[in-house]
């Protein structure tokens, strides 16, 4: 039987991807560092983790947990690289442990790779793009210019042209340049790019994964630096309305994590992603104050209108949601999971969890720190 290895495995996509995988025919190994911030400080097993799942408990930047995961006890057929920091906000202040883990893991897995290559598809992100792709008032598309401090300050929180124009935002095609905004964006970056690299160098398959805004059971309700639906719901669970910054219209592309994990499978299977860097998403942009309205209808507290701070935080961008074209040409992926259903369904798991609401406290640093203005 074909075993695959999940770095992050025991994390919120990892998992999910583990039981894609299970279901046609893998046997499943994940390490997994087990984050307080993610997984409690007993760092216990996760429940959710499958129990057919093999859990190696170890951190990524371990050369020698790394080579155990890759080549102990019958070695694996394929990786999966999941294993990252998360969180644009946090990113900006702790620095060294996002440079590390982001950057310095996957260098040691790519190492330790390199001695015995097989299959890799890396987890990548949106927030390499920072701002997304644009139609300018003469209806040319054009990459979306970094709003400055001096715009922000003056209230002017859309993307204009050099004449001051207000631009459309489109969705977004992978070949828009790079605008990293965050130390978690050059992360993932670096990540993607050193995976794609060492497969072209070293004659194995590689691809990755921009994934967009991943939704879902078994997301970490009380780290706020999680996805914002999970913020939404750990808010709405001890009665606070859902956080919103600026004015709750900056437009995403909310993506199911079910979607998620069967694109991972596809982008290992099929020969055509081999090299290539594609867009993981819904292709449907809804703006944030719609998806905490959502939410709060879902969980049964709709009177919980959201708290919109008008307030922006360092690295964050306006607007960015995807054209998924290239992945459907390639891997045949589409996403099936509806947002009005799979928040739904969210919210059904929603309902049965206890959350820890932390985001006030995680405002609080940020605006300590400078990072919230």
């Amino acid at each position: 039987m074909r075993r695959a290895l999940i770095t992050g495995g025991a994390g919120f996509i990892g998992s999910h991807l583990a039981r894609e995988l299970l279901r046609h025919g893998w046997a499943m190994r994940a390490l997994d560092s087990l984050v307080p911030e993610v997984h409690g400080e007993r760092r216990a097993r996760p429940a959710y983790l499958d129990d057919a799942v093999e859990l190696q408990v170890g951190d990524v930047r371990d050369r020698a947990a790394v080579a155990r995961a890759l080549d102990g006890d019958g070695g694996v057929d394929a990786v999966f690289h999941l294993a990252a920091r998360v969180g644009v906000g946090q990113s900006m202040y702790e620095i060294a442990e996002y440079t590390s883990v982001n950057g310095l893991g996957t260098a040691v897995l790519l190492e330790e790779l390199t001695k015995k290559p097989r299959p890799l598809v890396v987890a990548s992100s949106m927030s390499i793009y920072g701002e997304g792709l644009y139609r300018d008032a003469a209806g040319r598309l054009r990459a979306g210019a970094e709003r400055t401090q001096a715009d922000l300050a003056a209230g002017r929180i859309e993307v204009y042209d050099e004449r001051g124009e207000r631009m459309e935002p489109v969705p977004t095609t992978e070949d828009k340049p790079p605008a990293l905004a965050s130390i978690y964006a050059l992360g993932k970056y670096d990540q993607e790019r050193m995976c794609l690299l060492a497969g072209r160098a070293y004659g194995f398959h590689a691809a990755a994964l921009r994934l967009f805004n991943v939704y879902g059971p078994d997301q970490a309700l009380s780290n706020p630096y999680t996805g914002v639906l999970a913020i939404f719901g750990a808010r709405l669970l001890n009665g606070r309305p859902p956080l919103v910054y600026e004015d709750g219209r900056q437009r995403r592309d909310f993506v199911s994590v079910y979607d998620v994990a069967r694109a991972f499978r596809l982008a290992l299977e099929r020969p055509q992603a081999n090299g290539r860097a594609l867009n993981v998403a819904s292709g449907r942009s809804v703006n944030v104050l719609e998806i905490a309205r959502l939410v709060a209808g879902a969980v049964g507290r709709p009177e919980l209108t959201p708290e919109v701070s008008g307030k922006v935080r360092v690295g964050d961008i306006r607007h960015c949601f995807a054209d998924v074209r290239a992945a459907e040409a390639l891997l045949g992926y589409r996403a099936e999971v509806p947002l009005e259903r799979g928040i739904a369904e969210l919210a059904v798991w929603l309902r049965r969890q206890e959350a820890v609401d932390r985001v006030a406290d995680a405002q609080r640093e940020l605006e300590r720190r400078g990072l919230v203005r």
